[in-house]
C-alpha cells in the first residue's frame, strides 16, 4: 500500500480556514487523525472509497469537511472556524476495508508523515 502524503498545513488565526490534502492511491477507506502537543493521537474524520459515507469527531462536526477526488487520488480536509485547540500535527491514513471501527488507528495500514496546523489566538 502506497504511503499517503499530506500537504496544506500552516499557521492561521482563530476563525480562519485551511484545506489539507492527502495524496493516496487505491480503493481505500481514508481517515484523518491529529496529535496535539502532549496528547495522544485522535480521530478527526473518515470517509469511504465512494465518498458516500463520512464520519466526524464531535469536536469538529459542523466545522470540518472530508471529501475526495478519486480521479486525482486525493483526499481533502476542509477546516473552517478554526480554534486554537485544533492546533496539532494532522495525519492522513488509509486502509482497504470499509469495515471495522473507523476511529481505531490500528485498523489503518498506511500513514503519512503528518502536516502541522497551528491556530493562533
Amino acid at each position: 500500500q502506497v504511503q499517503p502524503v499530506e500537504s496544506g498545513g500552516g499557521l492561521v488565526q482563530t476563525g480562519g480556514s485551511l484545506r489539507l490534502s492527502c495524496a493516496a492511491s487505491g480503493r481505500t477507506f481514508m481517515g484523518w487523525f491529529r496529535q496535539a502537543p502532549g496528547k495522544e493521537r485522535e480521530f478527526v474524520a473518515a470517509l469511504s472509497w465512494s465518498g458516500g459515507s463520512t464520519y466526524y469527531a464531535d469536536s469538529v462536526k459542523g466545522r470540518f469537511t472530508i471529501s475526495r477526488d478519486n480521479a486525482k487520488n486525493t483526499v481533502y480536509l476542509q477546516m473552517n472556524s478554526l480554534k486554537p485547540e485544533d492546533t496539532a500535527v494532522y495525519y492522513c491514513a488509509s486502509r482497504y476495508s470499509s469495515f471495522g471501527d473507523y476511529r481505531a488507528q490500528e485498523t489503518y495500514s498506511a500513514w503519512g508523515q503528518g502536516t502541522q496546523v497551528t491556530v493562533s489566538s
